[in-house]
């Protein structure tokens, strides 16, 4: 089966209600430049991870500047966001997951999904030591 490249709308987390969840009962980690924060869902409804991007006002004035950073993050995680589809096991979790981007500076779309692939990796194998 060939991969899809896509970001649908149904990937963004924009439940009031899952953020709160996300932020007070998921586990988070520090991956400079992001702070990762992420919870397991059994949502049959919701078939796709869901993620939330955020980049703080307080680091970069210009909203030009946070935008093309969420967009960097974006881009990044959809041509890699496979790395948590694993296609062995029938039973799939999906997770929600939020970036928060706390740099000073606008690192290069490389750097981005470099961090962006350990992040993935790291959730993935914190997935299989859970399910053991």
């Amino acid at each position: 089966m060939e991969e899809r490249y896509t970001f649908k709308k149904s990937e963004r987390l924009n439940s009031k209600i899952l953020i709160n969840q996300l932020f007070s009962d998921g586990k988070s980690f520090f991956e400079f430049p992001f702070k990762v924060v992420f919870k397991s869902v059994d949502n049959i409804d919701n078939k796709s991870n869901s993620i939330l991007i955020s980049v703080p006002k307080r680091n970069f004035k210009n909203a030009t500047d946070r935008n093309k950073i969420k967009r960097l993050i974006r881009e990044s995680y959809r041509l890699n966001k496979h790395i948590l589809i694993d296609d062995a096991t029938p039973e799939k979790r999906n997770w929600n997951i939020a970036f928060i981007y706390n740099a000073k500076s606008i690192l290069t779309f490389k750097e981005i999904e470099r961090k962006i692939i350990l992040i993935l990796q790291s959730i993935k194998k914190q997935d299989e030591i859970s399910t053991f």
